[in-house]
């Protein structure tokens, strides 16, 4: 079976143990190939962030150069996308609110709290790391202590595995190439 029919399998949940299975199996892809923009979508584990980033309309990344990456990307409520700063998400408040409160509140602020959330600078970059034995593309966080690395199922999708400084597991999650 490819990949892609592994991860199919997997989706929408799985344990983090078997999300492994098919992440350290997967080959590498170098950080300058992965640039373009890429929607997302989670690989549910039973992670603290399992429904936040969704709830909260999180799209994707994009990856406009190594030293310039958008790490978070947001569905807009007035339509179309803006990039958001991972320093200001909540992180920390993410185990302690149920994911459809946090859905309904973005319904009813309407946007509103969209201008606290935007930026227009990158706020990552793009980088070879290894991770479980394996040299592949990562995105670096500049503010926070987290780095996503990332294994390739096929030449539109890669899976990542968003790593924390102090979390005991990583979250992960599935982009899939929006340009060619």
């Amino acid at each position: 079976t490819s990949f892609l029919d592994q991860l199919t399998a997997l989706e929408p949940a799985t344990t983090t143990d078997e999300a492994f299975v098919l992440f350290d199996a997967l080959p590498t892809v170098r950080a300058e190939d992965i640039l373009g923009h890429w929607s997302g979508r989670e690989l549910a584990t039973g992670h603290p962030l399992d429904g936040h980033l969704v709830a909260s309309g999180w799209h994707g990344k994009h990856f406009d150069g190594l030293e310039s990456v958008h790490p978070l990307i947001f569905r807009s409520a007035k339509g179309g996308f803006f990039a958001g700063d991972p320093i200001r998400m909540p992180l920390g408040l993410v185990s302690k609110v149920d994911p459809k409160k946090v859905e309904k509140l973005r319904a009813k602020l309407g946007g509103m709290h969209e201008p606290a959330m935007k930026t227009k600078k990158h706020r990552a970059r793009l980088r070879n790391v290894e991770y479980r034995g394996k040299v592949s593309a990562a995105m670096v966080y500049d503010q926070l202590p987290i780095i996503d690395i990332f294994r390739q199922i096929d030449d539109d999708t890669l899976l990542g595995a968003m790593d924390q400084k102090g979390a005991p597991k990583p979250y992960f999650f599935i982009l899939t190439r929006e340009d060619s």
